[in-house]
């Protein structure tokens, strides 16, 4: 695919993914519940629970590197190789485990289901989808792997840590009030982390064998068309 049209892609991704940001902040702006909360907390809290989840960090880099690709299809850098895997793996496991373990727990209606959706579904496919068909690619080495495996580490870590002081875990799953309890909790951390390993190394077992990406040239000063 040409690069004019790995633009066109990429600006999908990012308008949709800026879409369903700045949708499910709006609505948790309004009190709006996310996950299976039940009460509505302070405004400063709910703010701090949003930028908590996974999901919406996830969805922040793949909007950032979507519209980094948007102005440059076959954008590359030392440390923006990391960034994008993080994105392309991380939002892969956003849409796997909310359709495998999040999803039953979720009764939203109206504005609420469409920002589930959008954040947990369309996101993750339409860039899986922008990676298969414009890339960029080659971009990935195991070092890579190894850098971007570095951000959903730190992020649980940091979530099981403010969940025994605070109490409040971002997904159910990580909750080891819940009814498989402690040992549950490990089963979950480790089935997910094996489903990290597995993406990263399909990833650049992938990108060594697909064709390269985009198809033509492209200067990173060329503008957006």
């Amino acid at each position: 695919m040409t690069a004019s049209r790995a633009r066109m892609l990429h600006l999908v991704v990012a308008l949709v993914a800026t879409a369903a940001l700045v949708l499910q902040t709006v609505l948790v702006l309004q009190g709006g519940r996310v996950l299976d909360e039940t009460s509505v907390p302070p405004l400063g809290i709910r703010l701090g629970r949003l930028v908590s989840y996974f999901t919406i960090q996830s969805n922040v880099l793949v909007a950032v590197t979507a519209w980094q690709l948007w102005r440059d299809p076959a954008r590359d850098g030392r440390w923006w190789r990391p960034v994008r895997l993080a994105a392309l793996v991380g939002i892969t496991v956003t849409g796997l485990v909310h359709f495998v373990l999040l999803r039953p727990l979720l009764d939203l209606e109206g504005a609420d289901w469409l920002a589930d959706k959008l954040l947990h579904m369309a996101v993750p496919v339409l860039a899986v989808l922008a990676w298969f068909l414009v890339g960029p690619r080659p971009r990935t080495t195991w070092r890579t792997a190894g850098e971007a495996l570095a951000w959903p580490v730190v992020w649980l870590v940091w979530t099981l840590v403010v969940g025994a002081l605070s109490g409040w875990y971002p997904y159910p799953f990580l909750d080891h009030r819940e009814d498989g309890g402690a040992a549950g909790v490990v089963v979950a951390c480790v089935g997910i982390t094996v489903l990290f390993l597995g993406l990263f190394a399909g990833v650049v077992a992938l990108d060594r064998r697909l064709r390269p990406a985009p198809a033509e040239p492209v200067s990173p000063a060329t503008p957006a068309r």
